[in-house]
């Protein structure tokens, strides 16, 4: 959590939601750096919480088991929707029933606005959701209660393995920016959204000689 505060700051990130887990986080984020600041700022957070562990345990070696990977969401309501599968992580993992259970997310931090240290941009999010900054938290309630009420509780890869999920104008925008990188990555309709789905790498890819051990 000090380290999500610290390289928000140092790169000009808005954090719009998260979720620090035991082994993993998720993170909604907007570079308004201008300087595609986001691989940066992932770069020292992993880093510096990598490093502190390791010093804590003791031990040496990688402490994450790869690279981050990034989805590029739509606003309105993918960006809704997307808000509401991260704020249902601990909950859908068993851990609580209700995601308010957990401090170290933003929900929790929206539920129970900070004055200092506040890791995200209330303003800036209310802006991009089309919602009053004093009915930030009342709304996001809803989110949940109406997931809750419906079982909402399954896993959606297109949230974390997609390249991009939005309306087929925004996914093929993306696409564009990828130029070449695009090739032989297809588009498919998934629960109201276009997703541009990531290569599928075969198997035996993956146990080449040097991958092995």
């Amino acid at each position: 959590m000090h380290w999500l505060f610290q390289a928000k700051k140092r790169f000009n990130i808005i954090i719009l939601n998260y979720i620090v887990t035991s082994n993993h986080i998720h993170l909604l984020v907007k570079d308004q750096s201008g300087e595609k600041n986001i691989p940066l700022f992932m770069q020292l957070l992993q880093g510096r919480i990598a490093q502190n562990y390791n010093n804590r345990k003791m031990r040496k070696g990688a402490f994450w088991e790869d690279r981050y990977h990034a989805t590029a969401i739509e606003t309105g309501d993918h960006l809704t929707r997307c808000m509401t599968y991260i704020n249902l992580n601990m909950v859908r993992a068993g851990v609580v029933k209700n995601p308010i259970e957990w401090k170290e997310s933003g929900y929790y931090e929206i539920a129970n606005p900070r004055k200092r240290y506040q890791i995200i941009d209330y303003s800036y999010l209310s802006k991009l959701l089309n919602v009053e900054l004093n009915e930030l938290k009342s709304v996001q309630k809803e989110w949940i209660k109406e997931a809750l009420e419906k079982n909402s509780l399954d896993r959606v890869g297109k949230w974390t393995e997609a390249i991009a999920v939005g309306s087929n104008e925004y996914v093929d925008c993306i696409r564009k920016q990828l130029g070449v990188k695009a090739i032989g990555r297809s588009t498919v309709i998934n629960e109201g959204s276009y997703v541009l789905k990531e290569n599928e790498v075969p198997y035996k890819h993956l146990l080449r000689p040097q991958n092995n051990v």
